[in-house]
């Protein structure tokens, strides 16, 4: 479930960002009085500002007993704040014509905010009041807790939900990323205002949060909004899980569910965002199932039709770095795309890429990079998970020059090195024939 308030008609013709579909935007680094750093990128070609601020730990901060606490507050931020219920807060947003998005992941809790220059003061202090002042009323917990197991219930009868629970579940065992960040039918029926409360403290503090903005808002403007915004929230939260140890055995493990066609995700150790052979392995990753004429795609779908679509990709997070996929595939027909799969790991490891993969990857990573820029709110984005990932401030001007200085050698050796066929754990859900549960 995600719980985001729809933009208004009057914004929705402006969201387009005047900010061009290119990868030299200017962005200044603004520190407000306080102390608090953001990202700006101006852009007054529109009365329109796009805001994003996250916060470092999302669901991961969950205390053990209390799962699907952070994800049910995130839920709830828009339901009241200050002297507004919810029916009174909606009203008040949507007559600022202004939209507020609230959302959660594994690795961090987002606030996305888009209003109008001429009231964007308004809009700025009803925002403030749903970061500093949810009110958390009871009916709100007990009708948000009521779509929050709805949403479990439907999931419990997804293949793709159940197989990507019980992936989690192998690979990182214990810890938080190991269980989904919405709970369990029993621990979010359990949760009480208390839980809710806890998790908003454990949540907003000052010691975590990134800030980035673009539109028309100037860098003086900016670091009063920000200090008006956050500048009342404690100055630490709960503390970070830390690494996550990842337990992942080559094999592949079968969980029965009646469906017509299983769904596989399968997967492996993977590589830090900040490992210098980075972009090798993304750039390898590519080739053997990025999007477009990958490896996978030509031998799973292409040549043999087992799928309509496969796919792999690096997957790193602030805990754990991993390297996973998914096919999915007729009952009968799942073995076979499973052992196309095994071998082309196999072969990207033993063979490498060639000359002309390594060519057409660049082009086709270097060429769709600058298409991320469409829209004020995506930049905002962008900025804020530059910060997060410690990327540099010119990184959208060197990142493609990165891609472009990776070397065939760089590629295969790294691609020998990350690509372990033997530690390539496959988690299939449905019914498949030719492979028996639980086998490793």
């Amino acid at each position: 479930m995600r719980f985001a308030l729809t933009l208004a008609a009057g914004l929705a013709a402006g969201s387009v960002a005047a900010v061009s579909a290119r990868a030299d935007v200017d962005i200044q680094e603004v520190t407000s009085p306080s102390g608090i750093t953001a990202w700006l990128v101006e852009d007054h070609s529109i009365p329109f500002t796009a805001l994003e601020i996250r916060f470092r730990g999302g669901t991961s901060l969950d205390a053990p007993d209390s799962r699907g606490a952070v994800y049910l507050m995130t839920g709830l931020l828009e339901e009241g704040a200050a002297d507004r219920d919810a029916r009174d807060f909606a009203r008040a947003r949507e007559e600022l014509a202004a939209s507020f998005q609230y959302d959660s992941s594994d690795d961090d809790v987002s606030v996305s905010a888009r209003f109008l220059t001429e009231n964007r003061d308004e809009a700025i202090d009803l925002l403030r009041t749903s970061i500093v002042e949810p009110r958390f009323d009871q009916d709100a917990v007990d009708r948000v807790r009521g779509q929050v197991l709805s949403g479990l219930q439907s999931d419990a009868k997804d293949p793709d939900d159940i197989a990507s629970n019980a992936f989690s579940e192998f690979v990182f065992g214990d810890h938080p990323y190991g269980s989904s960040g919405k709970g369990t039918l029993d621990s979010v029926a359990a949760l009480t205002r208390d839980d809710v409360v806890a998790a908003h403290k454990a949540v907003f503090a000052r010691d975590r949060v990134y800030v980035g903005a673009v539109g028309d808002i100037t860098p003086e403007e900016l670091g009063e909004i920000v200090d008006e915004l956050l500048a009342d929230l404690p100055e630490t939260g709960a503390p970070l899980p830390g690494p996550a140890e990842l337990h992942v055995e080559g094999g592949t493990t079968v969980i029965p569910f009646e469906t017509p066609q299983s769904v596989a995700l399968f997967g492996q150790p993977g590589l830090e965002r900040d490992d210098p052979d980075f972009f090798a392995a993304m750039i390898a990753t590519h080739i053997l199932g990025g999007t477009g004429e990958s490896r996978l795609m030509e031998e799973v779908r292409v040549k043999r039709g087992l799928t309509y679509g496969v796919y792999a990709y690096l997957g790193p997070k602030d805990q754990a770095a991993i390297l996973v996929g998914r096919v999915g595939s007729a009952n009968d027909r799942i073995a076979e795309a499973i052992e196309v799969i095994r071998d082309e790991w196999a072969k990207l490891a033993e063979d490498g890429v060639t000359e002309e993969e390594l060519e057409a990857a660049k082009t086709y990573l270097t060429g769709a990079y600058p298409l991320r820029f469409k829209g004020n709110g995506r930049i905002a984005g962008i900025l804020v998970g530059m910060q997060m990932e410690d990327l540099p401030i010119d990184y959208i001007a060197t990142r493609n020059d990165k891609v472009n200085a990776v070397t065939l050698e760089d590629v295969n050796r790294v691609a020998a090195e990350l690509y372990r066929p033997e530690d390539l754990r496959f988690v299939v859900v449905g019914t498949p024939e030719g492979l028996d549960p639980d086998t490793n």
